[in-house]
């Protein structure tokens, strides 16, 4: 219990991070200029199967916030079929939703799931979250309809 609390100790930490990152009444997790992941490109993770920089010249706007794309294939294939590409729980951290908060998702810690792209917040979080995926998602997918249009902050004061 108390290495839960320490988790949860760190991820409170980061609340600052995602509550800047908040688009307001949107389930997106973008910075204060609308932009997406952080400037990777969506669609890398599937067909190159890496975390991509974008390119500021290669964007796309999809529910009020900017994706940037490492092609001009990407781009095309984002808007095609955009939820398809779309990272869960609107980019934020998979192990901080599956807990009940909204932490910002680092792109640098992604895994696909069921064609399914999951990010969350450093490598010590996405290690202890890859060590019960299932459970994990199955308690994220359950709280995520309780916090989609939830600020983060909120959330961390416990209201």
């Amino acid at each position: 219990m108390k290495k839960m609390g320490s988790l949860l100790g760190g991820l409170a930490l980061s609340v600052a991070v995602a509550t800047s990152a908040f688009a307001a009444g949107v389930e997106i997790n973008a910075s204060s200029t609308g932009l997406a992941m952080q400037g990777f490109d969506p669609v890398a993770y599937f067909t190159d199967g890496e975390a991509t920089k974008g390119s500021y010249k290669i964007t796309a706007v999809y529910d009020d916030a900017t994706y940037r794309f490492a092609s001009e294939e990407h781009k095309a294939l984002f808007e095609a079929n955009p939820e398809e590409y779309l990272p869960a729980y609107g980019g934020y951290c998979a192990f901080g939703t599956s807990m009940g908060f909204k932490f910002d998702g680092d792109p640098n810690h992604w895994k696909i799931v069921d064609d399914v792209l999951y990010l969350n917040l450093s490598k010590d979080i996405q290690d202890r979250w890859e060590g019960d995926i299932p459970g994990f998602i199955e308690k994220a997918d359950g709280n995520w309809t309780e916090i989609a249009d939830r600020d983060p902050a909120e959330l961390q004061m416990g209201n």
